[in-house]
């Protein structure tokens, strides 16, 4: 079984959490007050083991980063030692100006920011495209949501599309690592039209064939 530490545990970490949860992936949060989390937790993630970054990546396949973008490198330095550890980017840099801008840092995306800084992890973007609907139910009227991934190690990129496979997403390889910065703009498009565009949260972008 896959153990995932989730680094934060906001709308998107226990969205995350509960669909790990449904689908029978053992999960763990991993955050800086313990006690305060616990409180935060109901339902299907209520027994959800809460604990120090460092404890909760120890032994875990996968850190799964539900951070504000800003806090990225930091949250993942907590961890302790990444060599040949996957991270998982879920972390979107954006500001607002009558709707979401993208405000990356100087390394062109987050998960860039990320290999730089960590040069031995393995790192992926992915679950950044939608909102915590949809981290918490990918099943669309037409079939289940896309789940979009970009990195360099092919392993790394591989175990989290099988992972978004068993959660019941429909797992796409978006390329390398520089398309992070695409799937950050790919979530701009998604917050722009959930918000000011009035299309609302309950969607997500799915490739379809041709009729």
């Amino acid at each position: 079984m896959t153990t995932v530490a989730i680094f934060g545990a906001g709308s998107v970490g226990r969205a995350l959490a509960e669909r790990f949860v449904t689908a029978g992936i053992d999960a763990r949060f991993g955050v800086r007050d313990a006690e305060a989390t616990r409180g935060k937790l109901t339902g299907a993630i209520a027994q959800v083991p809460v604990m120090s970054t460092a404890d909760a990546a120890t032994g875990a396949d996968m850190i799964v980063l539900a951070v504000p973008a800003a806090a990225a490198v930091d949250a993942a330095r907590s961890a302790g030692s990444l060599t040949g550890q996957v991270v998982l980017d879920c972390t979107n840099p954006l500001r607002w100006d009558a709707g979401p801008v993208w405000a990356p840092p100087a390394e062109g995306s987050v998960t860039a920011q990320l290999a730089a800084a960590f040069p031995a992890a393995r790192v992926v973007k992915g679950f950044n495209q939608f909102g915590a609907e949809i981290q918490r139910h990918p099943a669309l009227a037409g079939g289940a949501a896309d789940a979009f991934f970009a990195g360099d190690d092919a392993g790394a990129k591989a175990l989290a599309m099988d992972l978004a496979r068993q959660m019941g997403f429909t797992p796409r390889d978006a390329g390398p690592l520089r398309n992070a910065a695409v799937l950050e703009n790919v979530a701009v498009l998604w917050i722009h039209l959930a918000t000011v565009g009035g299309v609302g949260r309950n969607f997500a972008f799915r490739i379809d064939a041709q009729a």
